[in-house]
């Protein structure tokens, strides 16, 4: 199986100045765990539950800290077209939890460590 087969609808984006009260409203809502950060239509970084809670143990003011304070910056992006084994292989040697799935400049969505074994346990 491919990323491809995991990524589809509307990837969650927030702007880097997003204030982290405001992402994690919008993880709450949508039930992501993880948001791109996006400046002008181009991905620069990505934010997780694990980041939201590195700041909050880290006394940030989460309702005038920023997303691009607290976020992973360019992180390493994978095409639509490689094997959930592979991307799998690559978070477990990385210790990531997601990887963002691009084709070209598109953000086709954020996989998760818990969609790559779902998928691996479908072959």
């Amino acid at each position: 199986m491919r990323l491809e087969a995991l990524v589809g609808g509307v990837a969650h984006m927030v702007g880097p100045e997003t204030p982290l009260a405001a992402v994690a409203a919008l993880m709450v809502e949508r039930s992501a765990d993880a948001v791109a950060v996006v400046d002008r239509g181009g991905l620069i970084g990505i934010f997780t539950d694990h980041d939201l809670t590195r700041a909050a143990s880290a006394g940030a003011d989460l309702g005038s800290a920023r997303v691009d304070q607290w976020m992973t910056e360019a992180p390493d992006v994978f095409s639509p077209d490689i094997d959930v084994r592979e991307a799998a292989a690559w978070l477990f040697e990385t210790g990531y939890g997601h990887l963002p799935v691009m084709a070209g400049e598109d953000l086709l969505g954020i996989v998760s460590a818990r969609d790559l074994l779902w998928a691996i346990t479908q072959d």
